[in-house]
C-alpha cells in the first residue's frame, strides 16, 4: 500500500499544486506521526510528564525525527499529553502553529489526543470553554471528543460567534482536513473495502510477524564460558523443563494495546505461545515438562537436559506502566534463581523495556535473551533458539545496571551500562541457504 507522500510537507513537486501529494486513491494510507513533541524526554520518564529542556535541545533531539516523517508523506500529526517546560502541548501555539505548521511547512492536519484538551484545566475539563479555545487557537484542527461532543459543538460555536476563536482559524482547520480527505480519495471511496477483511491475520501476515520476532530478539548472554556457547539448543534433548509466568501466555507476549487498552493476560487472541512453539520445534522423542510456578519438588527425581525460564512484565499501557522499581515482576528473579541453581538455564525476558538484572542472576544463568513483546507468533523465538536462524537484534536502548543510573544515555561521562546501546551477541551459526 502506498502512503500519501511528500506533497503535504515542504515544497510541492513542479507538476502538483501546493499541498497535494504524488499518490492518491483507494490504496492510499493516511498516516499519523505522534506524539508532538518531546514526550520521550519527560523528566524522570514520567508518562504525560514535562520535557524540561531548551528549544535547541527540543529541536535537535525531539523535533528532528518529524522532518523525515513529514518528508515521507505523513499527513496527520497528533499532539502529546505532555508539557514542554511547563507548557501543555495541547495549548502550545508556538510549537504547533509556528514550528510544525510554519517552520516545518506541514500542510496536513493536527489532531488532539483522546480527551487531550480536557487536561488544560484542573480538574480535567472543568473549564471546558477555555480548553476548547486554548487548543483550537494553538493550531489543533481536529479534537478527539469521545463523550462530550454535544457540549463541545455548542461551546465551539459560542467561541466563534464571540470572536474568541477567529473564523480564519476555523477556515484553516477545514481546509487542512478537506485537503487530506481529497488527496486520499475519501470522497470517491468513503468506505473501506470489506472484501479484504478475510486477509487480516492470514498466513502471510503471521509469517511476516514471525520474521519480525526472530529479527528483534537480542542475545545478551550465551554461555558461562565464552568458549562454550549454550545456544543453539538441541532439538533432540531428552527432557526439557519450561517454566515461568510468561511461558504459556499470549496476553503477556502481546502487552498493552492488544484487544483492550491496557491488554490482559491469558489467551486473549489467536496465536502461538512460547511453550507451544517449543513443543512444535523439538523432536518427537523429547519430553517437555511445563510448570508455571516451579518449586523444589519440581526437580525431585528429574534429570532435565536444560530449562527455559520465561518471565517478564505484566501487560500495561501508558501510565499504568509507570513504576520506580524495575525489578522483574511476579517473583521473576526468584523463579530464575530456583531453576538456574539446579539446571542449565536459558532465560527469556518478556518486557517493554530493560529490567533490573542482578549480578548473581547473570552469574547463575547460562543464556539470556531479550524478547521484548513478541506478540502472537512465538515460533519466531524458537526459530532462533534452536539454530534455524541467527540472532540479528541489537539493543535499541542502553540496558542499565540499577534504576539509580537513570537516565543513562550513550555518551554520558558516567556511562557504565550493563549492556551498551547497540549490544547484541551472535551464536556464530554457519547457516546454509537454498538457492
Amino acid at each position: 500500500m502506498t502512503s500519501i507522500v511528500s506533497g503535504l510537507q515542504g515544497t510541492p513537486p513542479e507538476d502538483h499544486p501546493a499541498g497535494y501529494p504524488f499518490v492518491a486513491g483507494r490504496n492510499s494510507v493516511i498516516a499519523c506521526a505522534k506524539h508532538f513533541v518531546g514526550d520521550g524526554g519527560t523528566d524522570k520518564g514520567i508518562n504525560e510528564g514535562d520535557a524540561i529542556c531548551t528549544f535547541d535541545e527540543l529541536e535537535r533531539i525531539h523535533i528532528s525525527p518529524y522532518l523525515n516523517c513529514l518528508a515521507q508523506g505523513v499527513s496527520t500529526v497528533m499532539v502529546s499529553y505532555s508539557k514542554w517546560n511547563g507548557s501543555p502541548l495541547h495549548a502550545n501555539r508556538f510549537l504547533v502553529n509556528d514550528i510544525l505548521k510554519g517552520k516545518l511547512g506541514f500542510k496536513g492536519f493536527v489532531i488532539s489526543d483522546c480527551q487531550g484538551i480536557d487536561r488544560l484545566s484542573n480538574p480535567h475539563g472543568s473549564n471546558y470553554r477555555y480548553c476548547i479555545s486554548a487548543s483550537i487557537n494553538a493550531g489543533i484542527d481536529i479534537v478527539m471528543v469521545p463523550f462530550r461532543y454535544g457540549q463541545f459543538v455548542e461551546d465551539l460555536i459560542f467561541l466563534v460567534e464571540t470572536g474568541e476563536i477567529p473564523m480564519s482559524r476555523i477556515n484553516d482547520a477545514v481546509e487542512r482536513i478537506l485537503r487530506v480527505k481529497f488527496v486520499a480519495g475519501l470522497f470517491e471511496h468513503p468506505f473501506s473495502d470489506r472484501s479484504l477483511l478475510h486477509t487480516v491475520g492470514c498466513k502471510e501476515h503471521r509469517e511476516l510477524a514471525r520474521e519480525a520476532v526472530r529479527k528483534s530478539l537480542v542475545l545478551l548472554k550465551n554461555g558461562k564460558d565464552s568458549n562454550r556457547p549454550f545456544l543453539p539448543l538441541d532439538k533432540k534433548a531428552r527432557k526439557v523443563l519450561v517454566v515461568g509466568t510468561h511461558a504459556n501466555d499470549i496476553g503477556y507476549q502481546c502487552g498493552g494495546w492488544t484487544i483492550t487498552w491496557h491488554g490482559n493476560r491469558g489467551k486473549i487472541t489467536t496465536g502461538t505461545t512460547i511453550l507451544e512453539a517449543i513443543k512444535e520445534t523439538v523432536g518427537e522423542n523429547t519430553e517437555v515438562i511445563y510448570e508455571e510456578r516451579p518449586s523444589a519438588a519440581t526437580f525431585v527425581d528429574q534429570d532435565f537436559t536444560f530449562a527455559i525460564v520465561v518471565v517478564g512484565e505484566v501487560a500495561y499501557a501508558e501510565f499504568l506502566g509507570d513504576r520506580s522499581n524495575l525489578d522483574i515482576p511476579l517473583n521473576g528473579a526468584s523463579t530464575i534463581s530456583l531453576v538456574a541453581s539446579r539446571v542449565p538455564t536459558l532465560v527469556i525476558l518478556i518486557s517493554g523495556r530493560p529490567l533490573v538484572l542482578e549480578p548473581y542472576l547473570l552469574d547463575e544463568i547460562d543464556a539470556l535473551v531479550a524478547a521484548w513483546l513478541p506478540g502472537t507468533e512465538a515460533s519466531g523465538i524458537t526459530d532462533v533458539l534452536f539454530g534455524d536462524h541467527e540472532f540479528e537484534g541489537l539493543l535499541p536502548v542502553t540496558w542499565f545496571r540499577t534504576v539509580g543510573q537513570l537516565p543513562l544515555n550513550a555518551g554520558n561521562n558516567l556511562y557504565d551500562p550493563l549492556f551498551p546501546l547497540g549490544f547484541g551477541l551472535k551464536m556464530g551459526l554457519d547457516l546454509q541457504t537454498e538457492d
